[in-house]
């Protein structure tokens, strides 16, 4: 491989694109000139010519020396630029001052209370977040050193109420919470409750147009609306007995509609809401609902506004009666890594988001093709020069109301694989993002609003990232499928991290009872994914887990049913301080909910929970996984 020109590499190395890579087996990989030129054009940094890679470095370089927001630990030295003549003093939020001490090697003392504080020298001003050591914990949340807490985790949409139009919503999402807190959990878990904007086939969570904002199809009928009648809540029958997510959308939103049309009949105390709602949403509220179209045409920025109401107010009062029934957390959000390219979030970000470049994963044991996830973020630069304010109001949107946030692909906050668009994920680089400042508010917004931080850190994996994340208190994810010596073993309970979260699966994965079948299997092969004879090898491979994994939880020679049910308490016996099971686990359902990979010949994000529930395998399902947490304490 030819040599990459030195000014050429100085460039892509002052923009944060890795020219140097290992894959997920420990291989050395370094970046083409083709793909590296083609990601720095998409960041606007022209790299062809010699002249080019000149100017564009040292737009870079100058940009950085001028951030718009700095951020430190309390109590930390930092330096802010050169020394300015004045009264030097740290201002917070309210206007509050404080003296401030210059050391001698020119770094100024941090305060020791967290916030967002200014340092004014005279007339210089510099912004400043003061983070505090570590994020809000599930420790902090219960008051318990060694805390036990467990909980379930709901596809939003597979659940079921009697108004939910066939889609899912509150209510439903409520009705779980009922169970789980009464069964003794603490969490519940959601499926991302992002905006979709226009919905259509195959829909996924994890594509949203607008992160900042709620998906009104998730919405219960409010009580002003006396919206109760179910028979004006049912979709047209799916032929396949699965979502029809554009029709369940449509009757949603001609129920807003109608909403909207009775909100001139509610009483004064619905109106009076309504408007401080409008108000503290101010112009923000109203750029969503001119870009993002709802269902129904033409779009109407007064329904949209309607809806983020009424779906702010209904998630609210799920977690409210969540805690006031006992739950030490409630409702945990899900935050997708990015958003759609063309989208609202895309059109409010302007030149902060990234241009030409998508999303996605380096090829894997996952996933040997590598993925292309289709959607877009930040760009490094443009959070630089917006003072990270992207960043922060996506995390006060996700985290308002709730106990706890899981953030997908946390690894995001280190690097992120953007491929230009049209091409295939082998054609993409790292792209590296400032991880401390982002852990910084991170923690700053956790602690804020009490909500614990989740991290998926599953995948390629970077050296260090893992304990980098616990040291601020950001919780890991210990998966059963890959909780596993390096011989293959599946680890003991006291083995697994403290510091991340215990399930037994994710969306991306076969449940426990498909699993055991080989059901992710079959429908490969009969997708035409893979051939007869990895079929049989991995039917063979599968068989000799699933006996490895009855070895590791006693479950040997057990009935199928009975091998779930060790699985589960294996999981939940483990020193995590949060044991989430997945409500399909729960069941004993065997259909996977997204089998990555695949859009239109798998029914991906479609699934419904069964009507009515198996509640003899629900309740024992959870009795065994609360017993498990409170035997090995």
């Amino acid at each position: 491989m030819t040599a990459l020109a030195p000014d050429l590499y100085a460039l892509a190395n002052a923009a944060g694109v890795r020219v140097h890579w290992h894959d997920v087996g420990g291989n050395a990989r370094t970046v083409d000139a083709p793909s590296l030129l083609a990601v720095l054009a998409a960041l606007d940094w022209p790299a062809a010519t010699a002249a080019q890679r000149q100017e564009s470095l040292q737009r870079c370089l100058e940009g950085q020396a001028r951030p718009q927001l700095r951020t430190a630990r309390a109590g930390a030295a930092v330096m802010l630029g050169p020394a300015g003549a004045g009264v030097a003093q740290w201002c917070d939020e309210t206007g509050n001052t404080v003296s401030a001490r210059r050391q001698p090697d020119g770094r100024w003392q941090c305060p020791e209370r967290p916030g967002y504080w200014t340092l004014r020298v005279g007339e210089e001003e510099h912004a400043v977040a003061i983070a505090p050591a570590r994020c809000f914990s599930v420790a902090d949340a219960t008051g318990s050193a060694q805390p036990r807490c467990w909980g379930a985790s709901l596809q939003v949409y597979a659940g079921r109420s009697p108004t939910d139009a066939g889609i899912g919503d509150s209510r439903g999402a409520a009705a779980w919470c009922r169970r789980i807190g009464a069964a003794g959990g603490d969490a519940l878990a959601l499926s991302p409750l992002h905006a979709a904007g226009r919905i259509g086939h195959g829909f996924s969570p994890y594509s949203p147009s607008d992160r900042r904002f709620l998906e009104p199809v998730y919405t219960a009928p409010p009580a002003w609306t006396g919206d109760d009648d179910a028979s004006q809540w049912q979709p047209a029958p799916a032929s396949d007995g699965l979502i029809d997510w554009a029709g369940s959308a449509a009757l949603k939103w001609a129920r807003l509609a109608h909403w909207q049309r009775q909100l001139q009949h509610a009483p004064e105390s619905v109106h009076r809401a309504f408007d401080r709602f409008r108000q503290d949403g101010g112009a923000t509220l109203m750029q969503f609902a001119g870009f993002n179209a709802p269902a129904l045409d033409p779009p109407d920025p007064a329904l949209q506004c309607l809806a983020q109401w009424v779906s702010h107010d209904s998630w609210a009062s799920v977690q409210h009666r969540g805690r006031r029934q006992g739950m030490a957390l409630g409702l945990i959000a899900d935050l997708a890594v990015g958003f759609d390219p063309h989208g609202a979030e895309a059109a409010a970000a302007g030149d902060t988001a990234l241009r030409g470049l998508v999303l996605g994963a380096p090829p894997d044991a996952f996933a040997p093709q590598g993925q292309v996830w289709g959607v877009t973020s930040y760009s490094p630069d443009g959070l630089h020069r917006t003072g990270f304010s992207p960043f922060i109001a996506l995390l006060r949107a996700v985290m308002r109301d709730r106990g706890g946030v899981r953030i997908d692909h946390i690894l995001g906050l280190q690097r992120l694989w953007v491929v230009p668009q049209g091409a295939a994920s082998d054609t993409g680089a790292y792209l590296q993002y400032p991880l401390e400042d982002l852990l910084n508010l991170l923690a700053l917004e956790s602690w804020r609003h009490r909500c614990i931080v989740i991290g998926e850190d599953l995948g390629v994996v970077p050296d260090g990232i893992r304990q980098a994340l616990a040291e601020r208190g950001v919780m890991g994810m210990d998966v059963l499928a890959f909780a596993r010596d390096a011989d293959g073993a599946f680890l003991p309970p006291n083995r697994w991290r403290s510091v991340a979260v215990a399930t037994t699966g994710t969306h991306d994965l076969p449940t426990l009872a498909g699993w055991q079948r080989g059901e992710d299997i079959a429908v490969r092969a009969r997708l035409g994914y893979a051939t007869a004879e990895a079929t049989r090898l991995a039917v063979q491979q599968r068989q000799r887990d699933v006996a490895r994994l009855a070895h590791t939880v006693g479950g040997e020679g057990a009935a199928a049913d009975d091998l779930r049910m060790a699985a589960m308490a294996h999981v939940a016996a483990g020193p995590a301080p949060l044991a989430l099971l997945p409500v399909e686990d729960a069941l004993a359902l065997r259909e996977q909910v997204n089998l990555p990979g695949t859009v239109a010949v798998y029914p991906n994000w479609r699934h419904r929970l069964p009507q009515p529930l198996p509640r003899r395998v629900l309740h024992a399902s959870l009795r065994c996984f609360a017993g498990a947490r409170d035997v090995a304490h």
